[in-house]
């Protein structure tokens, strides 16, 4: 389940509109808001007039508490239970200088209170907070209607879907993601730049191969290594994997779990193939499966960009993600292919899984060195897919980002399996081979397209197609 956030909450006011308006809205938005599971930081009655924003001193005063509470607020929101006044909002949010997400909502009119003392004009106000906030240089979300009271099922969806973009950036924004091995020979097409991912405040720490080899040879036997035993025939049914297997499969997930605590990664993309089955005679999908269903994505073939991606849709959903292939068109369906991989898909992906080996690879390099992949169909229901590449041309980072369902189909594979349906899905699949996108793309079980594409453009400034929205 995703987290709640902390939002720093601006309750707008304007003086020859009624106060009362005000006075009430800030009590009742901190209800709502912690009602929805969310944490406030608001100026008290005692701080500014009725915890209201309205003056210059009042904006002061409330940019200093959310400087006070920096570390700890996502996003800010400003509700306008009248007109509001416009600069001191847009003030407020300058003075702050928090580089979060921010919020409008404007209270509806009720048509029949329009006289004087009882009218709110928010629907104006709102123009005019969205006016100053652009000249300021802001950027800022909106609800999906212009006017929505708080207390409104649809604001609770405005609320939700802000608290995903609030996620996702405050996540991304000093990332560190693991590289592990060097990218496989074949696969050009998951080049990136270092450095563009660093200008945007994520950084990459690398490992070569043979340390984490040697680090899991080290584990082998010991009592870390018996308990991930253990941790994986309670996590998938094991019952076909060799002992020895199974023995290198522990250990190896002990040396990942040690590479991550000790760089404090947020997850990682792995050289799954062919050295590691070479030299150490073992496939890692196990091992990633895990730590991805423990909501740190790992993925395939040294994908840095596709693992920021699933790591994007996690923040978003509080779920986990998973990286796959397009893969193969389903019939003549041309809304419906399938996706695929060999795989490391955490287990909640599955309808059922069980641990085999990997058929694609023990071709070259033995079936008794690819024992570790998880194979199974994936279950039905919603999806989100999300693709994130860097543009070294362009100089930027970009991606995409869609909605779609797995459907019912149980296609006859090995490996990780299912069928995805997506509207308009040959525009996509034009879109993505026109623009040179890679064949990985991260899917997540939630609904969440639209605060993933909002976060990555208007948040962190990366150029994104949002598909069928």
């Amino acid at each position: 389940m995703a987290r709640g956030c902390t939002f720093g909450v601006v309750v707008g006011n304007r003086g020859f509109f009624p106060d009362s308006l005000a006075k009430e809205a800030w009590r009742e938005v901190q209800e709502v808001l912690k009602k929805a599971g969310h944490d406030v930081v608001i100026p008290s009655p005692e701080q500014t007039k009725f915890g209201t924003v309205e003056t210059y001193e009042d904006a002061r005063t409330c940019a200093k508490l959310f400087r006070d509470h920096r570390e700890g607020i996502d996003g800010i929101i400003i509700f306008l239970p009248n007109f509001g006044d416009e600069k001191a909002a847009a003030d407020t949010i300058r003075m702050a200088s928090l580089d979060v997400p921010v919020l409008v909502q404007a209270y509806p009119d009720d048509p029949s209170r329009l006289a004087m003392g009882q009218r709110r004009d928010s629907f104006c106000g709102k123009m005019s907070v969205c006016n100053n906030l652009r000249q300021y240089g802001v950027e800022f979300s909106l609800t999906e209607r212009h006017t929505v009271a708080p207390t409104d099922p649809a604001f609770l969806d405005d609320l939700e879907r802000f608290a995903a973009v609030c996620r996702v950036v405050r996540g991304l924004k000093g990332a560190r993601f693991g590289a592990i091995g060097a990218r496989p020979a074949a696969f050009n097409t998951v080049r990136y730049s270092e450095k563009l991912l660093e200008a945007s405040g994520i950084s990459i720490q690398t490992v070569d191969l043979s340390e984490i080899i040697e680090a899991a040879r080290k584990a082998e036997g010991s009592a870390k290594a018996r308990e991930k035993a253990e941790e994986i025939r309670a996590y998938a049914d094991a019952s076909a994997v060799p002992a020895e297997a199974l023995e290198r499969l522990s250990a190896l997930a002990v040396a990942l779990d040690d590479f991550i605590a000790r760089y404090e990664l947020a997850g990682a993309a792995f050289q799954c193939w062919t050295a590691l089955e070479e030299i150490y005679g073992v496939v890692p999908c196990t091992c990633m499966s895990m730590l991805s269903e423990k909501l740190i994505p790992q993925a395939c073939e040294v994908d840095v960009c596709g693992g920021i991606a699933m790591y994007s849709l996690q923040l978003a959903s509080g779920t986990p993600s998973a990286l796959v292939d397009w893969n193969n068109n389903w019939g003549d369906d041309p809304d419906s292919c399938i996706i695929f991989h060999c795989s490391n898909l955490a287990r909640s992906f599955f309808r059922s899984t069980r641990i085999d080996f990997h058929e694609i690879i023990s071709g070259t390099v033995g079936k008794e060195n690819t024992w570790g992949t998880c194979v199974g169909v994936l279950a039905p229901g919603p999806m989100t897919l999300a693709r994130l590449s860097t543009d070294d041309f362009l100089g930027e980072v970009c991606g995409y980002v869609g909605r779609g369902e797995i459907s019912e189909e149980t296609p006859e594979s090995f490996g990780g399996v299912g069928v995805l349906k997506v509207p308009g899905l040959q525009e996509l699949l034009r879109f993505i081979c026109d623009q040179g996108f890679e064949h990985h793309v991260a899917v997540n079980r939630s609904e969440t397209a639209s605060a993933v594409a909002e976060a990555w453009e208007k948040y962190l400034g990366w150029r994104v197609y949002l598909h069928n929205e």
